[in-house]
């Protein structure tokens, strides 16, 4: 079976490289630790762990990278022997991994799962454990942990649908991987329940809810003066702001040309658009330029720059890693991947923020969490693109309505707070099993 997936991975990894190297060659930066990909690390790394017990973390990209601040947060002070390696796939993630962790936290790219290159990086990094931030199942670095007694751990594991089946079918693959894990940490007990079906052991399945409620509290230094910037395009203090976070392809469009026929009733409308991913900045400034939508990116904000009010109608964020910030000073917020895309995007973060929020009906990346805000009125969902311009314009309209929707999203942040903690208590007594392992006491 081995043989027969490293034959198949070879293949399909030769025949995906084009397109693998072109995405990371659009994304910027590849250049950048492209050999720690291969499995191989400078002396500089590899004297950081010298004699150190690793525990070794994987965050996919921006996303997971949020949460791994929040995990980490919590177990340093419970694990003070470790040294926290962490890993990441896409530059973006690399550059939140800089951004967000001090530097005493190592950081690297995680290896492409061919043998050789995992087999380098686990003789090298040499973990005692290795913590994965929601479902990132390679099967030769699950394979190569195991045999070297490594425990791992699955953490925020939220299975879609279409996941599970997938997993299913392939049982014969990645059963014995889902039973290797040392703990799994599910978001609810739907996804509990697939997990044991695909062959985690019961009694290593553990319902902690989702870390995303815990990582959009988080608190950080201001990196970003969102109101210094909207004067400076020109935004009056009694304009309303829209913003459209984590948008995918068609939803810009949409909402600019919404934009355009709301301002015959709210004049001063600025929309703020924010694409899940920024190197799609020129391809979205296009589409707007050639449907006359004034508008400006972000990255070429200067201090000096100075617009007239009614001078732009847009600001297109071509940036990572401040969505937050306009998020912060929004008075409706939509969030994308949900309208013309499937999935949607975490509506935790508005909610957290006592923002008022709608979405598409394509949430099911996020559908307990989207159900859970619609049905205590801390959001509005939409099925299509004529009921979201009917929504907007109701919301622009109604102050006390947008407060009201803040408020009770709020309330539902505040009431499923808390996974933080016990992901963090399931790994810790865990690893306290281990004599090798000094666990700071709790409390």
């Amino acid at each position: 079976m081995r043989t027969l997936y490293n034959i198949l991975f070879l293949i399909g990894f030769v025949l995906a490289s084009p397109y693998y190297f072109w995405r990371m060659r659009r994304r910027g930066n590849w250049r950048a630790g492209f050999v720690q990909r291969l499995g191989r690390y400078d002396t500089k790394l590899k004297q950081a762990i010298t004699n150190r017990h690793v525990l070794w973390m994987h965050a996919v990209s921006v996303g997971e990278v949020n949460l791994c601040t929040q995990l980490i947060r919590a177990l340093e002070p419970r694990l003070p022997n470790l040294k926290i390696v962490v890993s990441t796939t896409t530059t973006t993630g690399m550059a939140e991994l800089n951004r967000r962790l001090p530097s005493h936290i190592t950081r690297i790219y995680y290896p492409i799962d061919r043998k050789l290159y995992v087999a380098r990086a686990l003789g090298t990094i040499k973990p005692k454990a290795v913590v994965l931030v929601e479902a990132e199942i390679w099967p030769n670095f699950l394979w190569r942990a195991r045999n070297q007694g490594v425990p791992v751990f699955l953490v925020n594991a939220r299975l879609s649908a279409r996941s599970y089946r997938r997993y299913k079918w392939f049982g014969f693959l990645f059963r014995p991987l889902f039973r290797s894990f040392a703990g799994v940490g599910a978001q609810n007990e739907a996804d509990a329940a697939r997990l044991r079906k695909l062959g985690c052991r019961p009694e290593v399945v553990h319902v902690v809810g989702s870390l995303k409620y815990d990582a959009a509290r988080l608190e950080e230094r201001r990196s970003l003066d969102v109101p210094a910037m909207l004067k400076q395009l020109g935004v009056t203090k009694d304009g309303p702001v829209l913003v459209a976070g984590s948008t995918h392809a068609g939803e810009e469009v949409l909402l600019a040309e919404q934009c355009r026929r709301l301002r015959q009733r709210f004049p001063n409308l600025f929309l703020i658009l924010v694409p899940r991913h920024f190197e799609r900045g020129r391809e979205v400034g296009r589409q707007l330029a050639e449907r006359g939508v004034r508008f400006v990116y972000r990255s070429e904000i200067t201090g000096r720059t100075q617009y007239s009010p009614g001078e732009m109608d847009c600001l297109l964020v071509n940036s990572t890693g401040e969505l937050r910030y306009f998020y912060e000073h929004a008075d409706v917020i939509f969030v994308g991947k949900s309208l013309t895309a499937e999935g949607g995007q975490n509506p935790i973060e508005p909610g957290a923020l006592g923002k008022a929020m709608v979405f598409g009906p394509h949430m099911q990346n996020f559908a307990e969490i989207a159900q859970n805000l619609v049905a205590r009125r801390g959001s509005l969902q939409v099925q299509n693109a004529a009921e979201l311009e009917e929504t907007l314009g109701r919301l622009l309209a109604d102050p006390a309505l947008r407060e009201e929707l803040g408020r009770n999203a709020l309330q539902v942040v505040r009431e499923n707070l808390g996974a933080v903690e016990r992901t963090v208590a399931m790994i810790v007594d865990q690893l306290g099993r281990n004599s090798d392992l000094y666990v700071a006491p709790r409390g």
